[in-house]
Formats: structure tokens, C-alpha cells, sequence
């Protein structure tokens, strides 16, 4: 489904088109949740190797290609925990929807290995970890993330694309309402819930076909907006100032950083994903940032494979993808889930 908006229109129609819902039923989204997943999963195995790598050392021998071994010493196409619970997501997504389905997804993968590229859970987050272990102790699904501020990860940000797909449809509210609640599993702080809602805005706008440019301004209204109508602290919202107030595509590389913190790592996939024009060139330079180089590649080839699509992401790097047969299957039982509604 693409519905374009031109841009002289676009301004003045979105407040009516932002909360607008359109039936599913019987339509075929796998090409779009095949670009999610895979655009997640080669960002995320490109980054592997070179993870915590500083960005001067990455600058000295670029990623230009996809490599093997490095950091973990594993071979080229192993993705990493970014993708692995993305998958745990996606799969929970092609039941009925339900939290705790969710979070023994989690649970299975970080203890039985559920999802993993080879076998073996290789990186997992100290917040996910400790959100996990409240799992296995029968804690509430939506209570068992970090509600601390020194909880704010990357950890629930890098897995929430595949959400996008149970609530494109839905109003703004119950969108904002479950998006806190699926982030809540791993990270509970508001910071990390608007990070995550703010990803999901932005890629339920690509979904419908909006120009990237005017969803970058969009978000600037509807999000603050709505965070506002939740009488959310201000001092929390005023820490996405440089997505909801400037221009984050004219700051320079030097003003980007690529850490494991969730704003980070937000504002480096929009501000690859702003400033090249396929999927490509946005993951190489995300991934080249540094440091977090797995997460930052997966966020930001989440939205690029959405937004460029699937046939756009490299063949030879697609066929390197550790369990892509699976990943293509899950695809197709999600989609089959989604039309069936």
C-alpha cells in the first residue's frame, strides 16, 4: 500500500492523515516485513566484526563489504542479539498478541538459544540481561525492564521494527500505549519508550509512503504533540531536541555519536538514513560510525530496508545471513498473520 502525498499538500493534510486507519485484511506485506527483517539483519551482521571498535580505528579500514570474524571471531552473515530478538518479536507477532509470549521469546533465547545465527547467544545487553532474569522469576512482562535512568539502552530500540506491523492501523494512542508496553519488557524508561516511539512513527510513515524529509518535519508536530497531551516530565522530551526541534541531517559526523545509549543510536539511524539516498550507503555509514556498530547498523536497516526495500538491499550480502531460509519463512507467517486480520 503507498499512498503519496505531494509536498505542498503535505503539511496541511497529515494532522487528518496521521491517525486515518486502513484495513489489512487480505493485503500481502511480506515483501515490506521481508525488507524489515533482512534490512534489520545484514545492518546488524556488517556491524559485528568491527563492534566497539572507536570510529578513528574504523576510519583507518572502512566497512565497505561484508566481513567475517573480528570482534567475535565468527563468520561473515552472523547476526548478533539486534536481530535475534527482533526474530523473537516477529515470532511472538504471528500469534494473537501477548506480552508474555513476547518475553519467554526472550527468555528462551537468551537460555535454550532460541533464534541465535549458530547456535549460541554470543552478546547480550547487562538491561536485557537483568530484564530477562526478572522474566524467569515471574515477573510482569511490562514491569520487568529497567525503570532507572541509567537503564537507557539501546536494548529494547534495536528489536521494536517488527511492531510496526501489529499497529500500523491502529490510533496514535494505542500505538504510543503498546509500544511502551513491548519496549517495557527489556526497558521501561520513558526515554527509551519515546525513542522507540518515535522509530516506529517514523517508519509507519515510510510504510505509507511518505517522503523521508517530510516525516522527519511531521514527527516534529505529531510527536511532540502527543507526548505533551500525556503531561510526559518536559525535561524528558527536551532531551530529543535535536530530532524534534533542529536539523539533525545538517549536523556533521563529528556531531553524531554511535554508543550504546538509546538517544544515540536513534539520532545516528535518522541522521544516516537522512543524509544517502539507498540502503547501502546507510548501513555502511552507520556501521562506520563505531562503537555500537551492530545496533547502529540493525536501527538503521530496519528503515532502510523499508524504505528502499528488499530487492535494494545487496544480493550478496542477503545471501550470506546466517538461517536466511528461516528468516524468509517467518517473513511469510507474519505476513500470513497480518492478512488474516
Amino acid at each position: 500500500m503507498q499512498i503519496r502525498i505531494s509536498e505542498t499538500d503535505n503539511i496541511k493534510v497529515w494532522s487528518n492523515f496521521g491517525n486515518m486507519l486502513f484495513t489489512n485484511q487480505g493485503v500481502d506485506y511480506s515483501d515490506k516485513i521481508k525488507s524489515v527483517l533482512f534490512g534489520v539483519a545484514v545492518g546488524d551482521a556488517l556491524g559485528v566484526p568491527v563492534e566497539f571498535d572507536s570510529r578513528k580505528i574504523i576510519n583507518e579500514n572502512p566497512v565497505k563489504d561484508m566481513i567475517g570474524y573480528g570482534t567475535y571471531n565468527l563468520p561473515p552473515g552472523t547476526f548478533s542479539d539486534d536481530s535475534s530478538l527482533t526474530f523473537c518479536l516477529a515470532e511472538a507477532l504471528t500469534q494473537d498478541f501477548n506480552l508474555n509470549v513476547i518475553g519467554q521469546n526472550f527468555v528462551k533465547w537468551c537460555y535454550q538459544n532460541y533464534w541465535t545465527p549458530r547456535g549460541n547467544v554470543f552478546d547480550i545487553g547487562i538491561t536485557t540481561r537483568q530484564a530477562i532474569e526478572r522474566l524467569t522469576k515471574g515477573e510482569r512482562a511490562d514491569l520487568a525492564g529497567g525503570f532507572d535512568v541509567s537503564s537507557n539502552g539501546n536494548g529494547s530500540l534495536m528489536r521494536i521494527l517488527p511492531l510496526l506491523f501489529y499497529i500500523f492501523n491502529k490510533p496514535i494512542h494505542e500505538r504510543y500505549e503498546i509500544t511502551k508496553q513491548v519496549s517495557s519488557i527489556t526497558h521501561g524508561h520513558i526515554r527509551s519508550v519515546i525513542a522507540c516511539f518515535y522509530y516506529l512513527e517514523f517508519a509507519r510513515q515510510i510504510f505509507y509512503g511518505i517522503d523521508k524529509y517530510d516525516i522527519y518535519k511531521n514527527l516534529q508536530m505529531e510527536i511532540s504533540g502527543h507526548l505533551n497531551s500525556l503531561s510526559i516530565n518536559p525535561s524528558e522530551i527536551s532531551v530529543f531536541d535535536r530530532l524534534l526541534l533542529a536539523n539533525i541531517n545538517e549536523l556533521s559526523q563529528e556531531q553524531i555519536y554511535s554508543s550504546g545509549y538509546v538517544l544515540h543510536t536513534l539520532e545516528a539511524s535518522i541522521w544516516c538514513l537522512l543524509t544517502t539516498d539507498n540502503y547501502k550507503d546507510a548501513v555502511l555509514k552507520a556501521v562506520n560510525l563505531g562503537e555500537d556498530t551492530d545496533t547502529t547498523g540493525a536501527v538503521t536497516g530496519g528503515l532502510a530496508g523499508l524504505l528502499y526495500e528488499f530487492n535494494t538491499i545487496p544480493e550478496k550480502w542477503v545471501e550470506k545471513i546466517a538461517r536466511k531460509k528461516d528468516i524468509e519463512n517467518l517473513a511469510e507467517r507474519l505476513a500470513a498473520k497480518i492478512a488474516g486480520h
